[in-house]
């Protein structure tokens, strides 16, 4: 039988593999407007932990059940089509979950992809999939780099991370990197590009560190974190200064979510905070990947991954990479 990864119990507090549990479940039969995918690859996204928790649900997605498959993006490959829009053979990309196969209607972020001979499979669900796409709008439509700028980005050793500071230093931009440790800020110089990088091993108050490398402050601040990090980044801005808000993996295992007080300097510095999803610019997607596929092509884009082998491997990929053990983007691949 086909196999799922399913939410075994609601986490408390830092994620672990005991949450999950690798279960078999029936095939999927296929209905007048379905089609049946083998899924390839699950994309693994920091943001899904946030609808794990018992009683989570919101106005964009509601929250994860027990005992049912884990929420999730997902490559794969038509296998069997009652749809007249989705061919046997098409490699399409969409919200399901961790499960080997899954029957589609179409909806939910459900797109063929047109595919570049040479380029591997796995990019389409990094550097031009979801993790490139949100790192484009982020940066571009949402904080609007101008050449000069410093740029600082949180999770900047993470899969959005290392897409925000090439794009951004591509523009023009001054990039700092915020990261956990040493290891990562080196290679964040030496391998992604970041102009420099502050890791919290070496140094502790973010305060200090940041008054120290950009004692002029902050153009733009591109946030994976948010709670403390944020806080601290909003004392420090320029006037005109942007901020964008893509995630805040420090609160989603949080008791309760840490106070942000710097709200003031918002209005002196002129500055403006917004958040976005990247599904609401759907339409835009073409045209991003395109771009994203140019540079790319143009050596200005390089991908960074981290591949882990087999359904089984997915609670410990994703553990792995909320604990900050995974550098790049967190992918796993199924026979």
């Amino acid at each position: 039988m086909p196999k799922a990864v399913v939410l075994a119990r609601y986490p408390q507090g830092e994620i672990a593999e005991e949450d999950f549990a690798v279960a078999e479940v029936p095939m999927p039969a296929v209905e007048e407007g379905f089609f049946l995918i083998k899924n390839r690859l699950f994309s693994l996204d920091a943001g899904f932990r946030a609808w794990m928790n018992e009683g989570a649900g919101d106005n964009y997605l509601e929250g994860m059940k027990l005992n049912e498959p884990v929420q999730s993006i997902v490559l794969g490959e038509v296998i069997e089509s009652r749809h007249p829009d989705y061919p046997v053979g098409a490699i399409v990309n969409a919200r399901t979950a961790w499960e080997e196969f899954s029957v589609l209607d179409g909806s939910d972020l459900t797109s063929i992809l047109e595919t570049t001979p040479g380029v591997p499979l796995h990019e389409y669900m990094s550097t031009l999939g979801p993790t490139g796409v949100t790192a484009w709008i982020g940066l571009m439509e949402v904080g609007k780099p101008q050449r000069g700028d410093t740029v600082v980005v949180s999770a900047a050793g993470g899969a959005v991370g290392t897409v925000v500071g090439q794009l951004a230093k591509a523009e023009g931009c001054y990039t700092v990197g915020l990261t956990s440790s040493a290891a990562k800020a080196k290679w964040l110089v030496e391998e992604v590009g970041y102009d420099a990088a502050i890791s919290r091993e070496e140094s502790p108050d973010l305060d200090a560190a940041l008054k120290q490398a950009l004692p002029e402050g902050i153009d733009l601040f591109f946030d994976n974190v948010g709670g403390a990090a944020l806080n601290t980044v909003m004392g420090q801005l320029r006037e005109n200064a942007r901020l964008v808000l893509c995630g805040a993996i420090s609160q989603y295992e949080a008791e309760a979510p840490d106070p942000v007080t710097n709200c003031w300097e918002l209005i002196t510095k002129r500055a403006r905070m917004e958040g976005f999803m990247f599904s609401d610019y759907i339409d835009q997607f073409p045209a991003i990947m395109d771009d994203l596929g140019r540079r790319l092509k143009k050596g200005e884009l390089k991908g960074f991954d981290q591949q882990y082998h087999g359904i089984e491997k997915t609670p410990q990929a994703f553990c792995d990479m909320m604990h900050g053990n995974a550098r790049g983007k967190c992918l796993v691949t199924l026979d």
